[in-house]
């Protein structure tokens, strides 16, 4: 079972590479948010996708703490300057949908702040999609149960000592609110021309799989093997308000 996950990694990696010189050749603006629960996997999946990428044309934005000097901008400002420039493959690990997350959850940001943010982010994403980029949001979802674990394996193991950080440890403590918040999130920035897709990613390499496949199906270039990219996993779908609910951990 491992060496045909092997063998289709592989395919898709062939097919990631024609998409990326189509990105190129037709000065495509690809953008690719990754958000989810904490220990969902978004690092893992990142480096999977890039993998065989090219370095010059492909960018992996993760942003850390805001400055003094950056909470005092617009909020988009520290997000706005590393959007895709044609050409570009652009891949954000957690993204300004921090605010219907993590910061409404620890309360680092007002009530006002995250009401507005609502309004704001779709005007925002509006003005992206005009622009030209091409904007596919992924939400990878993970079992209480599941996180508990990958979080005991970061604090044991010596090679994932950095992925440790005082936020990662409340998610278990605050998984109903980070729960509610994310449903929340789907359901109001769930836009026809950003859409959110949800991803189970309890087996991190069928996710894998399931996410370059589904990126794949979104984009269009030259020589695309349609059999191989429209495989159904059934590991990614729609965050409709029937998936939200009957879905999602």
């Amino acid at each position: 079972m491992e060496k045909d996950k092997k063998k289709i990694l592989h395919k898709l990696y062939v097919e990631l590479v024609k998409s990326q010189k189509e990105i190129i050749a037709s000065n495509l603006k690809v953008l690719i948010i990754l958000e989810g629960r904490d220990t969902a996997g978004k690092d893992g999946t990142i480096k999977t996708i890039i993998k065989h990428l090219s370095p010059r044309e492909t960018r992996v934005v993760a942003l850390g703490k805001p400055s003094d000097h950056q909470e005092n901008e617009w909020y988009y400002q520290r997000y706005s300057v590393h959007l895709p420039a044609a050409g570009e493959f652009v891949l954000f690990n957690r993204s300004w949908y921090n605010r219907a997350g993590v910061e409404k959850v620890m309360d680092f940001c007002t009530h006002k702040q995250y009401k507005s943010f609502f309004k704001e982010v779709a005007l925002f994403e509006e003005m992206l999609f005009d622009s030209g980029i091409i904007i596919l949001k992924y939400y990878l979802d993970i079992s209480k149960s599941e996180q508990e674990k990958r979080l005991k394996s970061r604090e044991t193991d010596p090679l994932k000592q950095w992925k440790i950080s005082p936020i990662d440890m409340e998610a278990q403590k605050h998984w109903k609110d980070y729960s509610d918040a994310r449903d929340e999130m789907l359901l109001k920035t769930n836009f026809n021309h950003a859409p959110w897709f949800v991803v189970k990613a309890e087996e991190k390499k069928e996710a894998h799989i399931a996410i370059i496949s589904h990126i794949l199906t979104r984009l269009k270039y030259h020589h695309k093997d349609e059999n191989l990219v429209s495989h159904e996993y059934d590991l990614v779908y729609p965050a409709t308000p029937e998936n939200i609910k009957e879905k999602l951990f």
